[in-house]
């Protein structure tokens, strides 16, 4: 099998062009090419697909082979695959996903993608604000939200305490809630100021990510709802910086990096 390893702001997954290829068990491919060990190493598996209605269609499984239905910064690796590789060659190419149809902004230079704009659209609460949440024994608010995909977005007090967060621990109590019964992703955001905040993330299925597309934009909507940050925030995350932009018209729009770091091939 043919392969693309990419990622956006370190959020790394192996890419698979379906316009030529073709995974018979894509799960099982996700976890054996997921492996940091024995095999390429990364977050998951996302597959670039023909679309009925769209110029392209990804497909997203988890390290743990459970598919997913959306990922930011996969969309925009996606968007840069497209347009670098020649399978669509616009500055606005249409995404077909599980999270619905998603329009991909090309930001080229010299002929190369270099970042993405998602149109991420608009964010839908599933829950109070805050609501009063007990993880692994400990009452905690936190502002749960679909951009596509579940999210739960918890507040840290400080940076310190945000670094200090033992996430391989805790994180499964999160991830697996109850409250939660399909797993959720887990978002922990410290507020710097109205324009910038600190984040990091457990995702369901994966662990915890140096950077989580929808997560950064689920945590922004959520300060900005709750009226503690601005309209447009830049998104520290441990892989690198987000812009998240909510529009007057209730989008959220998603800019950050898609870098392509090499291609091969494996047997399966």
């Amino acid at each position: 099998m043919k392969f693309t390893k990419m990622h956006g702001a370190g959020n790394d997954y192996v890419y698979v062009n379906c316009f030529e290829e073709t995974v018979e068990d894509p799960a099982g491919t996700a976890v054996k090419v997921s492996d940091r060990h024995f095999g390429i190493g990364s977050d998951g598996l996302i597959l670039i697909c023909p679309s009925e209605t769209c110029d392209v269609r990804m497909r997203m499984f988890n390290a743990d082979g459970s598919e997913g239905k959306m990922c930011g910064n996969g969309a925009r690796c996606v968007g840069k695959y497209a347009y670098d590789h020649g399978i669509c060659r616009k500055d606005k190419i249409t995404m077909e996903s599980l999270g619905g149809v998603k329009v991909l902004q090309i930001h080229a230079e010299n002929g190369v993608c270099r970042s993405v704009t998602v149109d991420m659209g608009k964010a839908v609460l599933t829950g109070p604000v805050p609501e009063k949440i007990t993880v692994n024994g400990t009452e905690q608010e936190m502002i749960a939200v679909d951009v596509g995909n579940p999210h739960a977005v918890y507040d840290v007090s400080s940076r310190e305490e945000l670094s200090g967060l033992d996430l391989e621990k805790i994180g499964p109590g999160y991830e697996h809630h109850p409250r939660f019964p399909e797993g959720v992703n887990s978002e922990f955001i410290c507020v710097e100021d109205p324009e910038n905040l600190y984040m990091r993330v457990w995702e369901r299925g994966s662990g915890e990510t140096l950077a989580c597309g929808t997560g950064a934009t689920a945590s922004a909507y959520a300060t900005m709802i709750s009226g503690r940050c601005s309209r447009e925030v830049t998104m520290h995350l441990l892989g690198g910086d987000l812009q998240i932009r909510l529009a007057d018209d209730g989008h959220l729009f998603m800019t950050g990096p898609a870098v392509e770091v090499f291609s091969g091939e494996i047997d399966l």
